[in-house]
């Protein structure tokens, strides 16, 4: 059976868990506002088909942004976790054919999910 025994500094690991997280999304968002035609083709085609990949890209870099910050200030943390969890695992899934790529939101999901229990 798998034994979890925590030591050390859970603020400290949360704290470098949150600066990863947050770091992801920040240059993800400030990247996709410099080129954006790097990151259009991310989108989910069926989204793109109905509403404008430039805008959608946007408004999504938008909360990317506000993701981060939220993750860095700390305030109700478990509830920026959980949206971070989501929103890189709707990433991934919806990217499932550019797993070479996305592969790496794997990582994310689960980083998000750790800080959801060390909170």
């Amino acid at each position: 059976m798998l034994k979890i025994k925590v030591r050390g500094n859970n603020k400290l690991a949360s704290l470098l868990l949150r600066i990863g997280l947050a770091a992801v999304l920040l240059y993800a968002s400030i990247s996709s506002f410099k080129t954006p035609a790097d990151w259009i083709g991310y989108l989910p085609h069926i989204l793109t088909t109905h509403v404008s990949g430039l805008l959608l890209l946007h408004i999504f870099s938008g909360y990317e942004i506000l993701l981060a910050l939220w993750l860095l200030f700390g305030f109700y943390l478990k509830y920026a976790a959980i949206l971070a969890a989501i929103s890189f695992s709707g990433i991934l899934l919806s990217n499932l054919g550019l797993l070479s790529v996305t592969f790496r939101d794997i990582a994310m999901v689960f980083t998000s999910l750790a800080l959801i229990f060390i909170e």
